[in-house]
């Protein structure tokens, strides 16, 4: 068993225990200090195509939410036809932000300008610093079978926007994996921490908490979080209760759930299995200008990416 499983299982376990003494206890009413976060918007993700005619679901930077800072853009890519996805996404910039594909299922194979590659398989993920700039490729290394996972983009402070490229390729076995209970429910932890869990993504400016979820049963899961990171769950299978037990929000699969401030969110699967992306981070309070694959600060900003796009000096230090 490795590290962090055990962590997570002798953390859910005291957690048990200390709910169970606080049951007990013939003294005055235990207090409650951690507040769940409510549902304050629901939303479904906006068909649409991006790449080379790549079918996919916008949750995240569609007209009905352009940004949830410092979330700027969340993708669902999930098709069983390779007419809808086996084009890929060719070279194309980025400028600004941070990149985050997460596969579920299927492989997507990455190049860039700068001579880096790498491949992203089920049940890994990879975390892409654009910073000062990066032409790079992401294409589906197969034929057939089911391509499924998300691209979430997460905005950099104005002093680290031009800083150097950076990709941390995560396979598999680096995320940190926990079992929730003897039903099968597993927790897979990308980056922060969640109840032991620590994932290998750590040290970003926006303190992100980014983490899949699924859900065998009906038991609830619950996790700790900052006050005022902004956050969101999607469910991207079945149907969650997303809230305090008692004014809890039915989100069915394909939706985005935004959430209120409060420092614990709560989930419990609807009788069925479900599947939830989680995530939080601090959010930056700074302008957002954004110019297709550039997100930057200003106009004038987005006008130099332009030109060092079109001049061949996008991704040179």
């Amino acid at each position: 068993m490795s590290t962090t499983r055990r962590r997570f299982l002798i953390n859910s376990t005291l957690a048990t225990a200390a709910t169970v003494a606080a049951c007990r206890s013939s003294g005055a009413p235990t207090l409650l200090t951690t507040s769940t976060r409510s549902v304050v918007q629901t939303l479904p993700g906006m068909p649409t195509t991006d790449g080379a005619g790549v079918q996919l679901m916008r949750v995240i930077g569609q007209p009905a939410l352009r940004h949830l800072d410092p979330f700027v853009l969340l993708d669902r890519i999930h098709s069983d036809d390779p007419n809808g996805y086996i084009r890929g996404f060719p070279d194309h910039p980025h400028r600004g932000f941070e990149t985050v594909t997460v596969m579920l299922d299927g492989r997507m194979r990455h190049r860039d300008s700068r001579g880096n590659h790498g491949l992203i398989t089920g049940g890994g993920a990879q975390w892409m610093t654009a910073g000062r700039g990066i032409i790079h490729s992401e294409m589906p290394e197969q034929e057939q079978g089911l391509l499924s996972g998300f691209q979430l983009w997460i905005n950099l402070p104005s002093k680290e926007k031009m800083c150097a490229q950076e990709y941390q390729d995560l396979t598999p076995d680096r995320l940190a994996e926990g079992k929730l209970n003897a039903a099968g429910s597993v927790a897979r932890v990308i980056a922060g921490e969640a109840n032991g869990l620590v994932g290998p993504v750590h040290q970003r400016a926006t303190a992100p908490l980014l983490m899949t979820l699924a859900l065998e049963d009906d038991q609830p899961f619950e996790v700790d979080v900052p006050e005022n990171h902004a956050a969101f769950a999607f469910v991207h299978r079945g149907e969650v209760n997303i809230g305090p037990e008692s004014r809890s929000t039915a989100t069915p699969e394909g939706t985005l759930a935004l959430l209120g401030p409060g420092k614990r969110i709560r989930l419990r699967a609807r009788n069925q299995r479900s599947g939830v992306l989680l995530a939080a981070a601090r959010p930056l309070n700074e302008a957002i200008v954004q110019h297709g694959p550039f997100v930057m600060n200003t106009e004038a900003e987005i006008q130099r990416a332009i030109d060092d796009y079109r001049s061949g000096v996008l991704d040179k230090s």
